[in-house]
């Protein structure tokens, strides 16, 4: 019986591996809206994040100097701290990139949001295609990715589009082995930790099976070649500059 409850809660774990990491970064957004909040994380995930959510300062702030984020949306007007002291203090202890929200549209805040260290800014009410676009945006230009498109070798990998191509055809791949492609094309050269990597691309809620990584690098080398991804064993993975 023993065996049996040990596979069952096995195949269960793969289901809800299956069902919510689709994420291709993790975001952190912090919003006191719970109905704005809940539309944005939904949103986020429907466009392939993981996201993990914060509904005043104090929580926002624990979490993201407890995780690492590729990026936070923040909005200005918080309970218990504000955002323009989040992003104060998030400034003196990490470069996590930051889109700041706010319902104000006067130059100032605008301002005052950059100069405090934000990396981009959008106004409430704001177009979703725009808000995904400027994050995507800001996580390539803190990887050092300026450009939607990022070649390889023969390998070309289109963030925007998010499909990949190799000697000029389509390679077809599921969400989670994309996810782990682009978060490692934008660390090329780079050797990134297994737990770096299921920090970043999966839910703060998700479980984790280890050997699950390893069956997605497997399939990105039968698709993309053998050496395309590098094993640093003790280490983690890489994919040469």
């Amino acid at each position: 019986m023993l065996e049996v409850e040990k596979s069952l809660a096995f195949a269960g774990k793969i289901d809800m591996l299956t069902e919510n990491r689709n994420g291709q970064m993790r975001i952190l957004v912090v919003e006191d809206e719970p109905d704005l909040l809940k539309s944005l994380a939904q949103a986020l995930r429907e466009e392939g994040y993981a996201v993990d959510t914060a509904e005043d300062g104090e929580e926002g702030m624990y979490k993201a100097e407890s995780w690492e984020y590729d990026a936070l949306v923040l909005d200005v007007m918080l309970p218990k701290m504000d955002g323009w002291e989040l992003l104060k203090r998030l400034r003196k202890i990490k470069k996590t990139p930051v889109l700041m929200l706010t319902a104000r549209d006067r130059t100032n805040d605008r301002v005052r949001g950059l100069d405090t260290g934000a990396d981009d800014y959008v106004v409430k009410p704001f177009d979703l295609e725009e808000l995904v676009a400027r994050l995507r945006a800001i996580i390539r230009r803190s990887s050092g990715q300026a450009q939607a498109r990022i070649e390889i070798g023969e390998v070309t990998i289109d963030t925007a589009a998010r499909s990949v191509k190799r000697d000029g055809d389509e390679v077809p791949l599921t969400a989670r082995e994309y996810s782990l492609l682009e978060y490692l094309a934008l660390h090329r050269g780079e050797v990134v930790s297994r737990t770096t990597l299921y920090e970043h691309l999966f839910d703060e809620d998700d479980s984790t099976l280890s050997n699950l990584l390893d069956v997605h690098v497997s399939n990105l080398r039968k698709k993309l070649g053998h050496d395309f991804v590098s094993t640093r064993r003790g280490h983690g993975y890489c994919i040469e500059g």
